[in-house]
C-alpha cells in the first residue's frame, strides 16, 4: 500500500507531503489545476523515463520520494530480499528519485542506487496505473490477449511458448537454408569435423601449453640449475668455510655474552631464528637437487609436443592456449548443423523443437479455453449496473492455421446488444461503452492478482448520473480490498471516496504553484458543491452535496 508520497521541485509543485489511507482515495480539482502530477509522479518513481522539463521553472533538481508498506505485497518484498535491497524493516520500501536540469537522473531504493529498470521490476509489483485511455488500448489484440492470460494465470506459460516458438523458428529457418544450400551446408559440415578431428587429436588438457613451457625451460637448463644448486650448498653449509659455521660461532658467542647483559637477548633470538631459516633453506635446495637430472629425451619428447602444438595453432592463426576455445566453438557450430549426422539429426532437432512449442501451446490453449467463458460472465456481471443491462461480453477464440508465438489461437472480445449476435468491440461500442467495460475488466483483473494499489486517471470520463454513482460505489468496492486512487471529475464518484483530496493552483511571487490538501467533512461538501454547481455555489447545491455524501456513507 502506498503510505506516502513526497514532491519538490517538481512541474509546479514547489514542495508537497501526502499521506494516503487505504480504501478509496479521490483527488478533485478544477480543470488544470494539476491533478495529475501526483500520477506523473508515481510514474516516475515506478521507472517511467524523465526529461529536464519536469523540474519546477527556476530550480536546479526535482526530488521526489513514495513510501510503500508491503506486509500486504508478498511478491515485492521477494525480490527485495532477491535483489539485496531490504532495509531494516522488511514491510517497508521508500523508493527515490532525483532530475536535474543537466540531464542527471539518479534513483534509489531503500537508500541503495538503483536502475530505472529495477524501479519498473518493483513497481509493477505495488502499482497497476489505468491511465485517461486506458480503455482504447483494449481495441488491440495484444492487450486482449494480455488480459485473458492474465485472469488465467497463463502469463508465465505464455511467455514460455514466446520463447520456444522464437528457438524452434530460428532453427527451421537455418533447416530451411541448408536445404536451399545443400553443397555449401555440407563443405562447413565436413570442414568443421575435419578441424575438429584434427585439434582433438592433440588431446590437450586444460593449461598443458603453460606447463609445457615451464617444464622445458626447466630441462633446457637442468645443468645450470645442478650446477648452480651445488655451489649454493658449498656456501651454505657443504663447504670447508660455510655459512653455517660462521652463523654457529657468532651465536655461540653471542649466547656467552648475553648471559651477562639482557640488551642482547633480542640479537640471540634473531640469529636463532636466522639460523632456522638457513637450516631449512639448505634443506630444501638439497631435495629440490635430488630431484634434479639431465633428461635429454624427455627435453626432446616437450619440444616435439610444443612443436606441434604450435603448427597446429599457426594453421589456424591462433595462440596455442586459444586451441581449446577454438574447438568448443566450432563443436558448437557444428551441434547447430546436425553433427555427425548432418541434415537428418538437423531436421530432428527442429522436429523436436516444434513438438515442444506445440505442447506449450496445448496447455496454453487449454488454460485460455477453462478460463474465457468465465471471465467473460464476469465482465457481463459487472457491466450490467454500469447502464449496460443489455449488453453481454464475450471472447472468441479462433484456431490459427498455424502455430504463432503468442499461441494456436486469436483472442477477439465480443459484445452483443439484446439479440443481435456478438461483434467486435471495435465495430459495435460507442466510446463511452468502452470505457465502462473497460471499468468492469480492471475491476475484475484488480480482484485476480496480487498487486495491492490501484490508480485511475478519469476512467469515468463519458459517464454521468446513476452510472456515475454506480461506478463510484464500484471504485469503493474494490477499495474495500485494495488502495484505489481516482482523480475524477465527477461528484457522484468523489462522494464514494474514504479520503478526498482536492488540487488547487494559485499565483505566487514565486510563480503557479499547485498544492494538494485533504479535506474535512465541511470542506467536501462545498468542494462536491463545486463539482456539482459550477461557478456559483448556492444553498441548493450545498444541501445537495451532503445528501449525496450521507447517501452514500448510509449505502
Amino acid at each position: 500500500m502506498l503510505l506516502s508520497l513526497r514532491l519538490k521541485n517538481f512541474v509546479i509543485v514547489d514542495e508537497l507531503a501526502l499521506d494516503f489511507t487505504a480504501g478509496l482515495t479521490v483527488l478533485t480539482g478544477e480543470t488544470g489545476a494539476g491533478k495529475s502530477i501526483v500520477l506523473d509522479a508515481l510514474g516516475l518513481l515506478l521507472g517511467d523515463r524523465a526529461e529536464s522539463g519536469i523540474i519546477r521553472h527556476g530550480c536546479e533538481r526535482a526530488e521526489l520520494a513514495a513510501e510503500f508498506e508491503l506486509s500486504d505485497v508478498p511478491a515485492a518484498s521477494a525480490w527485495l530480499i532477491e535483489s539485496d535491497l531490504v532495509d531494516a524493516d522488511p514491510e517497508r520500501l521508500v523508493l527515490r528519485r532525483t532530475i536535474d536540469v543537466h540531464g542527471k537522473n539518479r534513483a534509489f531504493i531503500n537508500g541503495s542506487p538503483a536502475t530505472l529498470a529495477q524501479l519498473k521490476a518493483v513497481g509493477e509489483l505495488l502499482v497497476d496505473i489505468h491511465g485517461q485511455h486506458a480503455h482504447q488500448r483494449l481495441l488491440r489484440a495484444e492487450v486482449q490477449r494480455q488480459v485473458l492470460d492474465s485472469y488465467a494465470g497463463a502469463e508465465a506459460v505464455a511467455a514460455e511458448l514466446a520463447d520456444a516458438w522464437r528457438g524452434w523458428r530460428k532453427l527451421a529457418d537455418e533447416l530451411d537454408a541448408a536445404h536451399r544450400n545443400a553443397a555449401t551446408f555440407e563443405a562447413e559440415r565436413e570442414r568443421l569435423q575435419w578441424q575438429i578431428d584434427e585439434v582433438a587429436a592433440l588431446a590437450m588438457i586444460d593449461d598443458e601449453w603453460s606447463g609445457l613451457q615451464a617444464e622445458h625451460k626447466r630441462l633446457h637448463h637442468a645443468a645450470s640449475l645442478i650446477d648452480g644448486v651445488q655451489a649454493a650448498l658449498l656456501a651454505l653449509a657443504d663447504g670447508d668455510d660455510n655459512c653455517q659455521g660462521w652463523l654457529g660461532g657468532a651465536q655461540h658467542r653471542v649466547d656467552e655474552l648475553a648471559g651477562y647483559d639482557d640488551g642482547l637477548a633480542e640479537a640471540r633470538e634473531l640469529l636463532a631464528s636466522t639460523d632456522a631459516q638457513l637450516t631449512e633453506a639448505v634443506n630444501t635446495l638439497r631435495r629440490y637437487a635430488d630431484g634434479l637430472e639431465l633428461d635429454p629425451q624427455r627435453l626432446a619428447d616437450v619440444e616435439a609436443r610444443m612443436d606441434a602444438i604450435w603448427r597446429t595453432a599457426r594453421k589456424y592463426r591462433s595462440e596455442p592456449e586459444q586451441l581449446g576455445g577454438l574447438l568448443a566453438e566450432w563443436q558448437a557450430r557444428l551441434d547447430t548443423l546436425g553433427g555427425r549426422d548432418g541434415l537428418a539429426r538437423f531436421e530432428a532437432d527442429v522436429a523436436a523443437a516444434e513438438k515442444a512449442a506445440q505442447a506449450l501451446a496445448k496447455s496454453l490453449s487449454s488454460q485460455r479455453r477453462a478460463a474465457a467463458p468465465k471471465l467473460a460472465e464476469a465482465v457481463t456481471r459487472e457491466m450490467r449496473p454500469l447502464a449496460l443491462a443489455d449488453s453481454r461480453f464475450e471472447i472468441a477464440l479462433t484456431p490459427l492455421d498455424k502455430l504463432s508465438a503468442h499461441g494456436a489461437e486469436g483472442i477477439e472480445f465480443l459484445v452483443g446488444h439484446g439479440d443481435t449476435p456478438a461483434r467486435a468491440m471495435a465495430k459495435i461500442v460507442s466510446g463511452g461503452e468502452l470505457s465502462r467495460i473497460s471499468l468492469a475488466l480492471q475491476v475484475i483483473a484488480a480482484t485476480q492478482g496480487g498487486i495491492s494499489t490501484f490508480v485511475f486517471d478519469e476512467v469515468d470520463v463519458g459517464i454521468g448520473g446513476r452510472v456515475a454513482e454506480i461506478v463510484g460505489r464500484l471504485l469503493a468496492d474494490l477499495g474495500a480490498n485494495r488502495q484505489v486512487l481516482c482523480i475524477t471529475h465527477l461528484p457522484q464518484v468523489a462522494a464514494c471516496g474514504h479520503q478526498h483530496l482536492q488540487v488547487s493552483k494559485a499565483n505566487t511571487p514565486a510563480g503557479i504553484v499547485s498544492a494538494v490538501r485533504p479535506l474535512s467533512s465541511d470542506e467536501r461538501i462545498e468542494e462536491i458543491a463545486r463539482m456539482l454547481g459550477g461557478v456559483e455555489i448556492t444553498e441548493t447545491t450545498r444541501r445537495h452535496a451532503a445528501e449525496l455524501l450521507g447517501l452514500v456513507q448510509s449505502a
